[in-house]
């Protein structure tokens, strides 16, 4: 005989999402890059902080919520991702406002990074030295050489792109999230179709 289906299923459990988990590098990341980088009585200090804890936050609470509200955890999802495309036209606008590269797409630098399968501030701050000194190709993807104007790529610049590397990953997985939510709000509606459903359930069962 099968378990009556339960009012509330099981929900949060954010820790495990790859979003959450690369979003959260993301925050510790651009901590470290602010305090380094922009001035702490800056606005912009504050604001890509803000954005960056945003975009952790708002996962969490909608995992959380997502047990009584799926409308609820769709919405903070989207809110998620709008913070992270905040903070990266901030780290965009950091590299362009002091005349610094931002590396595109297919940079193998980014490959190199995506790579290592960072886990902390500290793995960043390692593949960062490693690509100033020269110390590249390391992850077995293939050695690659860097162009001239690539080794005298400052710390800045690629601090910023790593953080932007981060970004573009954990909005891509946002975005398959999204989807992913909204095909299940559509095919199965919310807490009061939930609500109806086990009800009906329960008074077939007797």
């Amino acid at each position: 005989m099968t378990e009556p289906e339960k009012l509330i299923p099981l929900h949060g459990g954010y820790r495990k999402l790859k979003s959450f988990q690369v979003a959260q590098l993301a925050y510790d990341v651009t901590m470290r890059f602010c305090d380094r980088y922009i001035g702490k009585r800056s606005r912009t200090h504050d604001q890509m902080v803000q954005a960056a804890r945003s975009g952790v936050q708002n996962i969490a609470e909608g995992s959380q919520a997502s047990g009584t509200s799926k409308k609820t955890e769709l919405k903070l999802t989207n809110v998620a991702r709008a913070s992270l495309e905040e903070l990266r036209l901030d780290y965009e606008d950091f590299l362009r406002q002091r005349g610094l590269v931002q590396w595109p797409r297919e940079d193998p630098r980014r490959a190199e990074l995506i790579a290592r399968r960072p886990a902390t501030a500290d793995d960043l701050a390692q593949w960062a030295r490693d690509i100033h000194d020269g110390r590249h190709g390391q992850s077995g993807q293939g050695r690659w050489r860097l162009s001239t104007e690539s080794i005298q790529s400052t710390y800045a610049e690629i601090s910023a792109n790593g953080a932007l590397a981060l970004i573009a990953v954990a909005c891509s997985l946002l975005d398959r999230q999204i989807a992913s939510l909204e095909k299940a709000f559509v095919a199965e509606g919310g807490f009061t179709e939930r609500l109806y459903k086990v009800r009906s359930e329960r008074r077939r069962r007797g």
